[in-house]
């Protein structure tokens, strides 16, 4: 009984010291005093930003289209005891988007960070194989409304005396997907204007930079990892041969909307274990 209680004991000690060095890592105050607003940021890349930006000390606004994905993110955020509001917005829509800001100001007091993150693939097939329905829908979610959240956060940002932008672009904007051909596009015209936006606000303390990440292990990737076969394609494709979690993410966009970032502005991260990103 007592070799079965001190083995145990070790386990636990273990597995808590491991909880340990997984969250030593994490800055806890880097970002007092900033509010983030991060869309489609229930699930997936976007809650696994919008949670570290609150671990590292911002207050943060998420969203997403559906009111129940809201309410179960944010119960995970606050029994963390993080600081956090919600509300649904559909970023093609003009009244959500306004209705976002309008929030981060009424519960936090403004607006310094933008991450937009919100994308979407209703088609699959090479790239002039997509319907011109598919191909508005794909560019008016992951292009025009990324813009627009930009364009209409930057009054609050300025109020704020700076801040940053942050858009979420993909590996397959360097090196398209052939069956993601008018997605990949999407996201190489999110390389463009990350260089744009930020030639513009450079001078007014507003950082604009990307982050394009690989191969995640999200729902939105879940075919990939569907079958043992397409993972191993997957994996053929990446030089560090897994494919990447949601902190892979998370911890890159903490960095650039953070003071150590200061001086980096119109540059995409690329987060994709050694993927190529070369266009």
């Amino acid at each position: 009984m007592l070799m079965n209680s001190l083995v145990k004991y070790s386990k636990t000690a273990l597995n808590y010291s491991g909880a340990i060095r997984q969250m030593a890592y994490i800055p806890k105050n880097r970002l007092d005093g900033k509010v983030a607003v991060v869309t489609a940021s229930t699930d997936g890349i976007g809650f696994g930003i919008a949670r570290r930006l609150a671990l590292e000390g911002a207050k943060v606004v998420i969203s997403s289209r559906k009111q129940k994905n809201v309410d179960s993110a944010l119960a995970k955020l606050k029994e963390e005891g993080l600081t956090a509001a919600g509300l649904v917005c559909h970023v093609s829509k003009k009244e959500d988007r306004i209705k976002l800001f309008d929030e981060a100001v009424k519960a936090f007091g403004g607006v310094d960070i933008l991450v937009s993150n919100a994308a979407a693939n209703p088609a699959v097939g090479s790239v002039l194989d997509a319907d011109e329905e598919a191909w508005d829908k794909i560019f008016d979610i992951n292009v025009k409304a990324a813009y627009l959240l930009a364009k209409e956060s930057l009054p609050h940002i300025r109020k704020r005396g700076g801040g940053s932008i942050v858009f979420i672009a993909s590996i397959a904007g360097y090196q398209p997907f052939d069956l993601l051909g008018a997605y990949s596009v999407s996201k190489t015209t999110l390389l463009g204007l990350t260089k744009a936006a930020s030639q513009q606000l450079a001078t007014e303390n507003i950082n604009v930079n990307c982050i394009a990440p690989g191969i995640v292990k999200t729902k939105f990737s879940a075919a990939i990892s569907a079958s043992k076969e397409s993972e191993e394609a997957a994996l053929s494709t990446i030089p560090m041969k897994r494919l990447g979690k949601v902190e892979d993410i998370s911890g890159v966009a903490a960095f650039l909307v953070s003071d150590d970032a200061k001086y980096i502005t119109g540059e995409t991260i690329v987060a994709a274990g050694g993927m190529p990103s070369h266009l």
